[in-house]
């Protein structure tokens, strides 16, 4: 027995209630007896690496090359992705991918390289294996991107899984970024970041890691061409990163390095060579474009965990309808279940919900409901009773049923890792769509478990079916949240077939955006954490999913006036924009932090309100294209090195440049451009990048600035879609994509296609299509004509 252990079991028995204490304590040794009598003891390991090429085996795309000690098959794919898998490992099955693998690149053959290796020549990439299996990924030019030295294998003497370990070497002026959702970046820096999703189980700052989501996904950006790699293993393991130098020490360059470390799982890889947007489009292809969230759902949210009564709901509301402040949407935290019960009501606060849903729908706001995956393990609940019917609950190596402590107290969990258990649940949220709720937003599955000490989620030892091909919680861990919101995400497809299921997960993994977004967790209230909420979206951008934003304001504390509005004002140009506090923390509505406040704030709501329409076009774009709708600075020019640095400020889709105020008491701020003409979108004066702007950032607004030749779709005084134009540079065109719509039904509206050039002293503006070009469909506002 370890002593900090019995220490922390006293604390938690003489905190927060000794029912509560005493249920995580009994949790926590739960917990350590299974895995004690459950996981296999690992004993003496004896070390493994390739060894000597043998033979080859050409095949379709690539082939299977053959070492003394394993094999490895390689195949390009043809949209240009490499897969490589170590021991025979092929791509399938993988929780990450969508639909089946993209076929092999015909073109593509093995064939020998110099010093007895091989090679796979493709037309985006050149894949070299040396003859003791060193892998290079080249660029065309014969540019090397990435060098895998040969991977190690730690194999248990008496049998069973093996650990493994693959070190890479990039380019000295490469940057990382991604691995999911970061507090600390965008751009990583040199440390080791876990890949276990975690609930902090506190508000979390930049320093604090891993969190909530965890990926092995990675762009890389360095001047010969950006890659994305992905380490396809949902085992818990490790990243280790340091950036490379050039001319350090006596003149040399120093490669940057990873090294991934993973406890177990199959040794695969993919990777995608080419700019930014390829990358993207690559692994969207590969899984799953992102869902599409119906319009409401772009606007602005406001929720609380605490509201208490449906009294209490409508007094929010009406505040927001009395100062005319524009609301899509409110949030119901777990305290109107009935008993922290998931997929009930307490019809003592809330006697009446579906009648106050209608009511808020006829004003265009909808209801949004949390759901938890933990079930309370109550005879007579109906989901417990049904669950168990359905054998759908977690369960431990000798068969019994795996018990939490989680808000309801003891709670058993759903396996969504077997097909029958996700229609099971799939099928409980009509209960959610009957009581008048239009969307869904999942907490609490990482999954977690309260523990007095200890990781607080499942044992490592707890069975799952995956996808009938069994194992335990260690491969599971990381895509219970992912299966849990497909399992949501399919059942809504049937329950309410003509509209855009609404989803967003707490926890998530590789492929996640198939089903919907994410949000921050519990950022804390403070400066750093306005900071961290940006390094979120932005990493999570760079991995595939589009759809993100932080709870404004911080989960706990009580924001300062300033911190409030800054937060706010970034988050009105992020994704999803949600005020959201803890039920401890200070109020979030705009008015409770004065008069100045409430009307920077409305001005934020306004703009906002305003933009909707480039919102709904970049989330149409994202599910074409998988690029995301926040993008850093060198999206469209990562050679350049100043702004792979940049992390204070972002791009909008295309045409905005968003920099918001991160430091307190800030009425200015230094802003980055990228190369080309930009307009501040208040003052309308241009600014020439690349380089280095000072400019005035008052406290009712922040700096966002227009590239010169954009077409933006806004919402016009009339409420209709209107084309905001900013006047090319002088002898440059411009253009812009336009998708309109306002619904949340499967319909695929055609995209609009604009070009913009000057015509003598004007400019003029035509609609791009299979006909020729034509007049615009819609009304055109031109700007910047003035801008110097």
């Amino acid at each position: 027995m370890d002593g900090r252990d019995l220490v922390r079991s006293v604390k938690a028995v003489g905190s927060g209630g000794a029912a509560h204490g005493l249920r995580t304590m009994r949790a926590a040794w739960r917990r350590r007896r299974a895995d004690a009598t459950g996981l296999p003891r690992r004993g003496a390991e004896r070390a493994r690496v390739p060894g000597p090429v043998q033979d080859v085996e050409p095949g379709s795309g690539g082939g299977v090359v053959r070492f003394a000690r394993t094999e490895l098959r390689i195949t390009v794919a043809v949209n240009g992705a490499v897969f490589w898998g170590w021991d025979g490992a092929g791509p399938e099955p993988s929780y990450a991918l969508a639909g089946r693998c993209p076929e092999p690149d015909p073109r593509a053959v093995l064939e020998p390289d110099k010093d007895g290796g091989w090679r796979v020549v493709a037309e985006r990439v050149t894949v070299v294996v040396s003859r003791h299996g060193a892998i290079e990924v080249r660029t065309p030019g014969g540019v090397t991107l990435r060098r895998d030295l040969p991977p190690r294998w730690w194999e248990p003497v008496d049998g069973g899984g093996a650990r493994w370990m693959q070190r890479s070497e990039v380019a000295p002026d490469a940057r990382f970024f991604g691995l999911g959702g970061r507090a600390a970046g965008p751009r990583l820096r040199d440390g080791t970041y876990r890949l276990w999703n975690t609930d902090p189980g506190r508000p979390f700052g930049p320093g604090d890691d891993p969190l909530y989501i965890t990926m092995p996904v990675q762009m890389v950006v360095a001047d010969a061409a950006t890659h994305l790699v992905f380490h396809d293993t949902s085992w818990d393991g490790s990243v280790t990163l340091r950036e490379g130098e050039e001319g350090a020490g006596s003149g040399h360059d120093r490669a940057g390095i990873c090294e991934v470390r993973m406890d177990g799982g199959p040794l695969r890889c993919w990777v995608m060579v080419g700019t930014p947007a390829r990358v993207l489009l690559v692994w969207a292809s590969l899984t799953g474009a992102p869902a599409l969230p119906p319009a409401w759902a772009l606007g602005h949210h406001h929720a609380r965990w605490g509201f208490g009564s449906e009294q209490e709901v409508r007094r929010i509301v009406a505040g927001y309808q009395e100062r005319g402040l524009p609301l899509d949407a409110v949030h119901l935290d777990i305290d109107h279940y009935d008993g922290h019960r998931v997929f009930t009501v307490d019809r003592e606060r809330f006697p009446e919900l579906p009648v106050l849903a209608e009511e808020l729908r006829r004003d265009g706001i909808r209801l949004v409901s949390i759901v938890d995956p933990a079930v309370k393990a109550e005879p007579g609940n109906p989901v417990y009773d049904s669950g168990s019917a359905e054998d759908a609950f977690v369960r431990d190596a000798s068969g019994r049923v795996v018990e939490g402590v989680v808000w309801p107290g003891e709670a058993v969990y759903p396996d969504f890792t077997h097909a029958r258990v996700r229609r099971w649940w799939g099928g409980l949220y009509e209960e959610r769509l009957a009581q008048g709720f239009s969307g869904f937003w999942h907490d609490m599955n990482e999954p977690v478990s309260f523990t007095a000490f200890g990781e607080k989620t499942l044992p490592r030892s707890a069975r799952h079916a995956l996808e009938d091909r069994g194992g335990d919680h260690r491969e599971a861990h990381n895509v219970y949240g992912l299966c849990m919101t497909r399992a949501a995400y399919e059942g809504l497809r049937e329950l309410a077939p003509g509209e855009r299921p609404f989803l967003f997960s707490r926890s998530g993994w590789a492929g996640m955006q198939r089903y919907g977004g994410t949000w921050s967790g519990d950022v804390a209230t403070g400066w750093p954490g306005l900071r961290a909420s940006l390094s979120l979206v932005m990493g999570l951008g760079l991995c595939g999913v589009p759809y993100s934003g932080p709870d404004v304001g911080g989960f706990d504390g009580n924001p300062s006036p300033e911190l409030y509005l800054r937060w706010f004002q970034l988050a009105s140009y992020l994704p999803l924009f949600r005020t959201h506090a803890s039920l401890r923390a200070g109020r979030r509505e705009p008015w409770e932090f004065g008069a100045e406040v409430l009307e920077h704030a409305r001005a934020a709501l306004a703009e906002r309100r305003r933009l909707l329409p480039y919102f709904v076009t970049l989330a149409h774009l994202a599910r074409r294209t998988g690029a995301p709708c926040v993008r850093p600075l060198w999206w469209g020019a990562p050679e350049d090195r100043a702004l792979r640095d940049c992390e204070d400020a972002f791009l909008l889709g295309d045409g905005l440049l968003v920099s918001p105020v991160l430091d307190p008491g800030a009425d200015r701020r230094t802003v980055l451009l990228p190369r080309g003409r930009w307009y501040d979108t208040v003052t309308e004066e241009a600014y020439q990048g690349p380089g280095q702007v000072l400019v005035e950032a008052p406290l009712d607004r922040i700096p966002v600035f227009a590239r010169a030749g954009a077409v933006l779709p806004v919402r016009g005084e009339d409420g209709g879609l209107e084309l905001e134009v900013w006047a090319p540079a002088r002898g440059r065109s411009g253009g812009g994509l336009v998708v309109p719509d306002a619904g949340d039904g499967w319909d695929e509206p055609e995209i609009e296609r604009y070009v913009t050039r000057w015509k003598g002293r004007r400019v003029v503006i035509r609609r791009d299509g299979d006909n020729g070009r034509s007049e615009p469909v819609h009304p055109v506002r031109i700007r910047g004509l003035d801008g110097g």
